[in-house]
């Protein structure tokens, strides 16, 4: 770490007993990354969602609100970063967005790091998979005090209101993101055509950053990544909380934040395939419960990634 020996995250994002999502999918990368990280669980369930049934509890506004008083009274709301994902809720939303304007006057280099999780596309049809009331939330409050943000291609042309169809196009988007407030845009899955085929997902970065001067200048990067067939759940919260810690050691150097970020990533996806197919054993699909992120068996690669995916300037 470098300045002080010390880097703090406070993570707002939902809590399974069993399995990798939420803070269960950020703590564990960030903590043996180096972070101190703080946790506060939206929900706490007994799963994830995608499995046939779960069970739990719904943190509100109020009692997020409650919690936060708590380390305020204490005066241990100090923060570097603040990490966020999956919210269903408005209210609780909009919370949030207070807390981390509030950490922001403590701290003016505190850094917001935000998935605005709101939907995808689905055989090229875009749905969402929050309640509709998010979406000008997130526009209109969280977006502009986030300093990074990771959307897939469906959230960042809701958040633009921009269709993307071309790498030019995906660049117009991403420039009209860093006008609406993040100097850090990665767009973490696009349905482009990859130079270097079907097999491929394209993602998309920007940087934007001031230099002493005045000036404006902007990193752009293409990454390509191969499609792994299965569903996994959390890859989206493991990304965010990876890309933080990797921005963090390389400020001013998005590619090698990125490769680092996607190496890892695709180290943990393929180690997760191999396992679940072996569990569920020949010619089976494997099923939720098998298909959870290695996340622990891939302490390694977590911790020091071997590149495996070079990024593309642009």
């Amino acid at each position: 770490m470098k300045g002080k020996e010390e880097c703090r995250v406070l993570s707002i994002q939902s809590h399974v007993v069993r399995g990798y999502v939420g803070n269960r999918a950020a703590a564990f990368p960030l903590q043996v990354l180096g972070f101190e990280i703080d946790t506060v669980n939206s929900v706490q369930f007994s799963n994830h969602t995608g499995y046939d049934h779960w069970k739990g509890q719904v943190l509100n506004s109020d009692e997020l609100h409650e919690l936060y008083e708590g380390l305020k009274l204490n005066n241990v709301n100090h923060y570097d970063y603040v990490l966020t994902g999956y919210t269903r809720d408005k209210s609780f939303l909009a919370m949030v967005v207070d807390i981390v304007q509030e950490l922001k006057q403590q701290n003016s280099n505190l850094v917001y790091v935000c998935d605005p999780v709101m939907g995808d596309k689905w055989s090229g049809e875009g749905y969402m998979y929050v309640p509709e009331d998010l979406f000008p939330v997130y526009k209109e409050k969280v977006v502009p005090v986030a300093d990074i943000i990771t959307p897939n291609q469906f959230e960042a042309e809701l958040l633009t209101g921009r269709k993307i169809h071309s790498e030019k196009e995906a660049i117009e988007v991403m420039d009209m993101l860093h006008n609406m407030g993040p100097e850090t845009v990665v767009i973490t899955s696009s349905d482009l055509q990859a130079p270097s085929g079907d097999d491929y997902l394209i993602a998309l970065g920007s940087h934007r950053k001031k230099t002493p001067d005045g000036t404006t200048v902007t990193q752009r990067i293409r990454m390509e990544s191969p499609k792994v067939d299965a569903v996994f759940v959390g890859t989206g919260d493991l990304f965010a909380a990876m890309l933080l810690a990797w921005t963090h050691k390389h400020p001013d150097n998005l590619k090698v934040a990125c490769e680092k970020t996607v190496s890892a990533m695709q180290h943990v996806l393929q180690r997760t395939i191999k396992s679940a197919k072996a569990l569920a054993g020949k010619g089976n699909k494997p099923n939720s419960a098998q298909l959870e992120l290695r996340m622990v068996q891939s302490k390694k690669d977590i911790e020091n990634p071997e590149i495996i995916i070079r990024a593309t300037e642009l």
